[in-house]
């Protein structure tokens, strides 16, 4: 496996609504997470424990109870870009109208993860006078996302 740039990877939002149990089916409904966004990073969690057990040496081994896969976003603001106007109008929202369809393709082009997905955390507008007004938000699949491999991988 060859290294990739993270640029390379691509993030898509598309909206749900109650009772959606199955994504778009077009590229077209998905909206690209990426102008202006300068770091994304893994938002993931683990709920972990540790346990042991009496046939072991009574040692604590962690145990992975559940994951919950994810992104944070940051970049700079722009309420032209349909994907963080999306976000930006939740920002009052709770419950359900915080779900999107969330769509990430691989680096390598060789897998895509789909689901849905609450956003959280989100700033659309922030900072000092001097700089750019700011964007961030985190966006989490609720449950595991179903996973698609390629069989023609980005070059």
């Amino acid at each position: 496996m060859s290294k990739s740039k993270n640029a390379l990877r691509q993030h898509f939002i598309a909206p749900w609504k109650k009772g959606d149990t199955t994504a778009p089916s077009t590229d077209e409904a998905f909206l690209p997470l990426a102008k202006w966004i300068a770091t994304v990073s893994d938002a993931s969690d683990e709920d972990t424990s540790d346990d042991g057990y009496y046939d072991g040496d009574g040692t604590p081994e962690k145990v992975v109870n559940s994951v919950t896969m994810g992104y944070s976003f940051e970049g700079s603001y722009d309420n032209e870009d349909p994907a963080q106007k999306m976000i930006a109008d939740m920002r009052t929202k709770v419950g359900d109208d915080r779900k999107v369809w969330f769509k990430v393709i691989s680096a390598a082009g060789d897998e895509t993860w789909t689901g849905v997905a609450v956003v959280s955390e989100i700033v659309a507008g922030d900072g000092d006078a001097t700089e750019w007004e700011a964007f961030k938000a985190t966006v989490t699949y609720i449950k595991n996302p179903t996973i698609t491999k390629s069989t023609t991988p980005a070059a």
